[in-house]
């Protein structure tokens, strides 16, 4: 498995920007593809955003796309999720999670590694 560690939550207005993080202990980065998850409490874990392996493949959710960005720099073994006109119920853990299925995926089971989350809130 991966180690990997997420960063840049914290409590925002609404309409503000927050760019996440997530570092990943590993000398092969690039054979990963990976994703954005997130976590309200008393929900479920929900899909946010999916990038391949080389960037040439992105996904998003409906709540997310036109809003969140997703990247990644092998160089650095970082992804990143740029959200921008935050709303309320984007108040959620931010879970990064970590594939070496040969998929692109929505699914959180389809991910092996999975870091311990970062805290975003919006407020209203």
């Amino acid at each position: 498995q991966v180690q990997l560690v997420e960063s840049g939550g914290g409590l925002v207005q609404a309409g503000s920007s927050l760019r996440l993080a997530c570092a990943a202990s590993t000398s092969t980065f690039s054979d990963l593809n990976m994703g954005w998850f997130r976590q309200a409490p008393g929900k479920e874990r929900e899909f946010v955003a999916f990038i391949g392996r080389i960037a040439v493949t992105t996904l998003y959710s409906d709540s997310a796309k036109g809003r969140f960005t997703i990247s990644r720099d092998n160089a650095k073994n970082t992804m990143y999720l740029q959200m921008d006109r935050l709303k309320s119920e984007d108040t959620a853990v931010y879970y990064c999670g970590a594939s070496r299925r040969l998929v692109v995926s929505k699914n959180a089971a389809d991910f092996e590694s999975w870091g311990q989350g970062t805290q975003v809130t919006v407020s209203s």
